[in-house]
């Protein structure tokens, strides 16, 4: 399998009391694969990365910050260089809401249960609606994702029912929840 180079891109830092959200560094790399290789972790994708794909996958989110100014941060607290990744993309596959901005999140499993995800996508949800003037954020999950939903949740995102992933094969993660946030009804402090 050929080897991929990540060309790393500039990105904007964000930071939570906890966190710093920074553009990746090669040294980010190999937890990443991890994580993509984690059974755990990829529990409601229908897919693992080797790290080959979870090279490309970087190389991805870095063209993300040069073309649009955002994507998934890498996730730094004060234990970890590299706990996960949180951040926006846009919506490539056809539906009602192709081109809004997605919200997603993807973190260590020993980072899990720390609030971390929350307290990152807060901070990425005010990037998006500060900076990025976005009038609204989707994001969505697999149903059966619970933890996921909870976050969202958490966030004061709304559900607006469901629909099937055009992406994902007939099975358990076909069937995904889509949760909407609008600008005026964003809490940028958990309250």
């Amino acid at each position: 399998m050929a080897d991929v180079r990540v060309k790393f891109a500039p990105a904007p830092m964000l930071a939570t009391r906890r966190l710093l959200m920074r553009g990746w560094r090669e040294a980010d790399l190999a937890p990443f694969a991890a994580m993509g290789a984690d059974a755990e972790v990829m529990r409601y994708f229908p897919f693992r990365h080797d790290r080959a794909e979870s090279d490309r996958v970087a190389q991805s989110i870095q063209g993300r910050f040069r073309a649009w100014g955002y994507g998934f941060w890498a996730v730094e607290s004060v234990d970890a260089p590299f706990v996960g990744f949180v951040g926006l993309s846009r919506v490539a596959f056809r539906s009602d809401f192709s081109g809004a901005i997605e919200l997603g999140w993807r973190l260590g499993r020993r980072y899990w249960g720390k609030g971390y995800a929350t307290e990152a996508a807060r901070a990425a949800l005010a990037f998006a609606f500060d900076r990025a003037e976005a009038p609204e954020v989707v994001a969505f999950t697999p149903e059966i994702n619970a933890r996921s939903i909870a976050v969202m949740e958490r966030l004061g995102m709304r559900p607006d029912g469901a629909f099937e992933h055009p992406g994902i094969a007939p099975g358990p993660l076909k069937r995904f929840a889509l949760y909407r946030l609008e600008r005026k009804d964003f809490q940028p402090q958990q309250g």
